[in-house]
């Protein structure tokens, strides 16, 4: 009964219930839980209650050959449900319908899911996402395994993600060279920050920029892009220089080919902040690009992390179980996909709380969401 294009790659999503006992579909449950979270639904009971007042407009989607699940049973149904399988879905449906450009910047980055199958305030789950910077869209994500670390769940993300063309962006935790290693076998550029925890490479590169600000070696210069910004009281100055290196090579930083060095100064009112940060690549020497890659690098920070906090209450919301918080996670992901899908198609200006609100308004509005 369910025709909405999206519910096709969850059909086959094996349901962990017993057959004999279950009462509602599983498609059925997982197509509400989605809506509902589209239309502002942030906990199981708001889950509920969105499907009792859109009772009638679910029907023309939905069997609900029981009527509507209660809370309870959407609740052991996503504690029950293997994350691993409904993430796949997820990722199927991704790369389905959302085209990730050539030399676009795909962001990796880590963050702790607050109150989510933790005790006194903590938290057991920490996930790693890939995030698309200019469509805007959450790639995938990975679970970090209990007493392991992010260095190990990113091998894993990886390998989930069509990565051909694209610029892959990690911070200096993440920067590894069994990682550097994967991107390029993966057809990928990267773009890695290089901090003391890499001390060899990283007085490499310093040395490489001392060098080249030294007049006695005139062969070593580098290559400078600048960009200043100024607006709300803020004065921004953005600096890249870039240097043709393939020394890192020999140390196992497999394609390396630039060393590049950032420096930002911003100045609001009387207070001036300044700082330098350093990155390896296996881009060519082009500073306007590098400096855009670095930049976009944080809109997985603003634009994905603080919307799943602020916009969809994430860090709010308490979860009992890791499985359900993690299957959480990956309904928000759906729904804000969808949200910047349906900007991106229809060019429907306003924010994806508001987009939200109307949804939960409108059921013309809703649908036109779920069919972007």
């Amino acid at each position: 009964m369910t025709n909405l294009a999206l519910a096709d790659y969850f059909r086959d999503l094996p349901d962990p219930r017993i057959s004999a006992k279950c009462d509602h579909r599983l498609l059925d449950i997982i197509v509400l839980a989605i809506c509902a979270v589209l239309c502002r639904a942030e906990t199981w009971e708001e889950i509920e209650w969105f499907g009792e007042s859109r009772a009638e407009w679910l029907k023309q989607w939905l069997e609900l050959p029981n009527g509507m699940p209660s809370h309870d049973t959407i609740e052991r149904v996503f504690n029950k449900l293997d994350p691993q399988a409904f993430q796949e879905r997820f990722q199927a449906w991704v790369q389905a319908v959302f085209a990730v450009t050539e030399g676009q910047v795909v962001a990796i980055d880590g963050k702790t899911v607050c109150g989510a199958g933790g005790s006194r305030g903590k938290s057991n789950l920490h996930l790693v996402s890939a995030w698309a910077s200019a469509n805007g869209i959450s790639l995938g994500q990975m679970k970090v395994k209990a007493k392991s670390n992010e260095i190990t769940a990113i091998p894993e993300l990886l390998q989930l993600l069509v990565l051909k063309g694209c610029i892959v962006t990690l911070d200096a935790m993440r920067c590894q060279t069994a990682i550097a290693e994967q991107i390029v076998a993966q057809k990928a550029d990267y773009v890695l920050t290089v901090k003391q925890n890499q001390a060899q490479l990283y007085q490499h590169v310093q040395d490489m920029f001392a060098l080249a600000e030294d007049n006695r070696f005139p062969h070593i210069q580098a290559q400078t892009a600048e960009v200043v910004e100024q607006g709300h009281g803020r004065l921004e100055l953005r600096r890249c220089e870039v240097l043709t290196d393939t020394t890192p090579q020999q140390s196992g930083w497999v394609g390396c080919q630039t060393l590049v060095r950032i420096f930002r100064q911003r100045q609001i009112k009387d207070k001036l902040e300044q700082e330098t940060a350093y990155f390896i690549s296996t881009l060519p020497a082009k500073p306007d690009q590098l400096l855009g890659c670095v930049r976009a690098h944080w809109t997985i920070e603003n634009s994905f992390h603080w919307v799943l906090d602020v916009v969809f209450g994430q860090d709010a919301h308490r979860t009992r179980t890791l499985k359900a918080a993690e299957n959480l996670a990956v309904l928000r992901r759906i729904a804000l996909n969808l949200l910047k899908h349906h900007t991106a198609k229809t060019g429907l200006k306003g924010s994806l709380k508001g987009k939200r609100y109307r949804a939960s308004l409108r059921e013309d509005f809703l649908l036109e969401v779920l069919r972007a």
